[in-house]
């Protein structure tokens, strides 16, 4: 089946990002694991080839207008490698998104230059203990000063990618007292920068994998924010995020399918190079059958997140189609990456081969960005169920 989503210009930009992961990144990895983040370098080679300032307006030192298939082609590329570079996603993907929608003229010009040249970081902090996928229950607050001048941010936020090293954090918190008969209201994005009193980075979580990608525990102990960094409305918050969760679940579907392409491909180079029993492993009718397997469930997840980064494009992409790409993707690169692993034997759990960094990293997109259970729930009201 032959793919259609990328031009010569989209594969332009995938030498340039391939060159840039197997000269800048891949010989790093392990030093980047071991630290537990990507060096600030790293963003600013990004900025350098024009992987980090897609959609900023060329005024601000960005790309200007940038279909999602340049995004793609990283996803692509980083997972081919078995490679990291941070939390790049969350960063341009998932976060950069709010300012570019919601942030008024001052508040581009004060933030966009820094994001397009890798000075300023981003990340979003959502989740609470005890709150998990129900942001209906932030219970994080902020109290507006009496002068009208700022507002008085105090909670806690978990499981944060880039929490440690953003330079800007958007919070959503609760900026008027819980309605038990109207649960999304009453919640607001302040943009919180790293340098404010009171503003604390506390534990770097440890996780199974995406070691070098920091995850981090925020505290909030009356922060002042002034009232100029507040994104879009007081009380709309959740719609806001409401309107570009489609995006993020469309990056995390794509990233999935990114992977289980990776996967397919490691195991394919390892079992013609592998010998037991006097043979190839790849000339076992398992073999055969089980890539066969992965390559014809990979090929549908493809044309699925394919076709939901040209609905993006085009401005089309709905809740309910984005948690379908995200639910299928991500549950084929799990089935994938872990038959794939299994063709390795036992060097397959060995974090030396890149399918056993892969298996560790790819776990958790079943989990962030709204579990496949979240997924399915959404896929079924749109059945009207």
């Amino acid at each position: 089946m032959r793919r259609t989503l990328y031009g010569p210009e989209h594969e332009a930009f995938r030498a340039t990002v391939r060159d840039f992961i197997a000269d800048k990144a891949v010989p790093h990895l392990h030093e980047w694991e071991r630290a537990g983040q990507v060096p600030r370098s790293v963003f600013k080679g990004l900025a350098e080839i024009g992987a980090l300032g897609f959609d900023i307006p060329e005024e601000y030192g960005g790309t200007g207008p940038a279909s999602y298939r340049f995004q793609a082609v990283v996803h692509e590329e980083v997972a081919l490698a078995a490679a990291s570079i941070g939390h790049h996603h969350v960063n341009t993907g998932v976060v950069l998104p709010y300012l570019l929608r919601l942030a008024n003229e001052e508040q581009r010009g004060r933030w966009l230059p820094g994001c397009a040249a890798g000075d300023v970081l981003l990340a979003i902090a959502m989740t609470e203990p005890g709150t998990g996928s129900d942001l209906a229950g932030i219970r994080t607050t902020a109290r507006l000063s009496a002068d009208g001048g700022h507002y008085v941010l105090n909670g806690a936020k978990t499981f944060i990618t880039g929490g440690a090293v953003a330079d800007l954090v958007l919070v959503v918190c609760r900026t008027s007292p819980y309605d038990p008969g109207d649960r999304r209201a009453g919640l607001t994005i302040l943009c919180v920068e790293s340098r404010s009193e009171g503003f604390a980075v506390g534990r770097k979580l440890e996780k199974i994998g995406r070691h070098s990608m920091d995850t981090a525990e925020l505290s909030f102990s009356d922060v002042r924010v002034p009232v100029a960094n507040r994104l879009g409305d007081e009380g709309r918050a959740f719609g806001y995020l409401s309107q570009n969760l489609p995006r993020e679940r469309l990056s995390i579907g794509v990233a999935g399918v990114a992977q289980a392409r990776a996967a397919i491909r490691f195991a394919t180079e390892y079992v013609k190079e592998r010998r037991v029993f006097g043979s190839r492993v790849a000339d076992f009718q398992n073999t055969k059958f089980t890539l066969a397997a992965c390559e014809a469930e990979f090929r549908a997840a493809e044309a699925l997140a394919d076709r939901g980064v040209e609905l993006d494009d085009a401005g089309e992409l709905t809740a309910a189609e984005a948690a379908r790409i995200k639910l299928f993707g991500t549950e084929v690169a799990g089935r994938v990456v872990d038959a794939c692993l299994q063709l390795h034997g036992g060097y397959g759990y060995m974090t030396e081969y890149p399918i056993a960094r892969l298996y560790a990293d790819t776990r958790v997109s079943r989990i962030y960005g709204g579990t496949s259970e979240v997924m399915k729930t959404i896929i079924a009201k749109d059945l009207g169920l």
